[in-house]
């Protein structure tokens, strides 16, 4: 857990961006930056937005709040089988306040899941100021993007526009936040600020599985000065596998460091908590030895998810909470088992009943 600090200023008008960094095979390893607070000045509170960086005024006496953000952690496993996209999530309870990776629909036929900084909590005003994994399904680029690569020139169609779309939102979003960081961070250049995991399911295309990554750039103005942005999202596409290559499962962890065995290496190494559910049905055995041997897309919906619920729920931590939606051509995004319902944060005051006694005086 890594804490940097920030003096607060606010910017206006628009900013250059990096490059967008393409890809269609799996890149470098990702951080695990986690517990995430803020200090804005007083005059920066009405207009700033919250950011994921624990900073601290560097000018003594200055009227400051802190913000906290929780995260989402844990593994997202993917299975495209024959008629359906599995995504199940199980949570890594890293430390307190943690969320599981949450799959939200952001199309009928597209999810996403972010991971990292979701819940972002005024612990002073009681507030909560945001849910980024709530607010996706409703982010949409405000700005025209200007002439760089495009995932279009490495795939055809609407779908890579479309993805584009999902992405630039994102940035917009993140964007509002970094200009306003003016202290050197301490976070590695290559390591992104956030991660989207999207996947979906295109009539007359097939299946997707895309991971955007953010990062953000710094440069020193003068005297410790510094402007930050965000770039442009790192696109790395796992789904459909190069031609040849074994169709099996994909599987995303958060942190990144010193992540757990994934689902397929537990299966290779004969993990005793798997081979107790494939050895008490010839169906189960069958399943996974279709991913094994790379063969998803001849596996059913049904089998694959009978399967995969007993293999998440053997290897999650103890009481950890767990998810799974799917996506059909016919039928677009259901859940499987929706997330469970969230204990009220005691940052969040409950609800104030009309007509309650109060030590306010009257509100003209």
């Amino acid at each position: 857990m890594r804490r940097c600090s920030a003096y607060l200023y606010k910017l206006t008008g628009l900013r250059d961006h990096a490059s967008m960094a393409l890809a269609t095979k799996p890149g470098s390893a990702f951080r695990r930056s986690l517990w995430i607070a803020l200090v804005l000045s007083l005059g920066a509170c009405l207009g700033a937005m919250p950011l994921w960086l624990r900073a601290q005024a560097q000018q003594p006496g200055t009227p400051t709040e802190e913000i906290v953000a929780d995260l989402a952690a844990g593994r997202v496993v993917i299975a495209v089988v024959k008629d359906a996209i599995l995504v199940g999530t199980v949570e890594n309870p890293i430390e307190e306040g943690t969320h599981p990776p949450i799959p939200v629909p952001i199309a009928s036929d597209r999810l996403g899941v972010i991971l990292g900084a979701v819940d972002w909590l005024s612990p002073s005003s009681h507030q909560e100021l945001a849910r980024l994994d709530q607010e996706l399904p409703h982010l949409r680029p405000q700005l025209v993007a200007p002439s760089t690569p495009h995932i279009g020139a490495v795939q055809s169609g609407d779908e890579a526009t479309d993805i584009e779309a999902v992405g630039q939102g994102l940035l917009e979003r993140l964007d509002q936040l970094a200009p306003q960081l003016h202290a050197k961070l301490d976070l590695p250049e290559s390591e992104p600020l956030a991660e989207l995991i999207v996947v979906d399911y295109l009539p007359g295309y097939g299946q997707e599985v895309w991971q955007l990554s953010y990062g953000i750039q710094q440069e020193e103005q003068d005297n410790d000065y510094w402007t930050t942005r965000v770039l442009r999202p790192a696109y790395l596409q796992f789904w459909p596998p190069e031609k040849g290559q074994p169709r099996t499962l994909v599987e995303f962890a958060y942190p990144p460091e010193n992540p757990p065995p994934t689902l397929l290496e537990l299966l290779r190494n004969h993990d005793p908590r798997l081979e107790k559910i494939t050895a008490s049905d010839p169906k189960m055995a069958e399943v996974a030895t279709r991913f094994l041997q790379g063969e998803s897309n001849k596996i059913s919906a049904a089998d694959a998810t009978q399967f995969l619920r007993a293999a998440l729920d053997a290897i999650a931590p103890p009481n950890a909470p767990e998810t799974m939606a799917r996506i059909t051509e016919e039928d677009g995004f259901s859940w499987i088992l929706a997330p469970p319902p969230e204990p009220r944060s005691a940052l969040v005051p409950e609800a104030r009943p009309a007509g309650a006694p109060t030590l306010m005086g009257p509100q003209h």
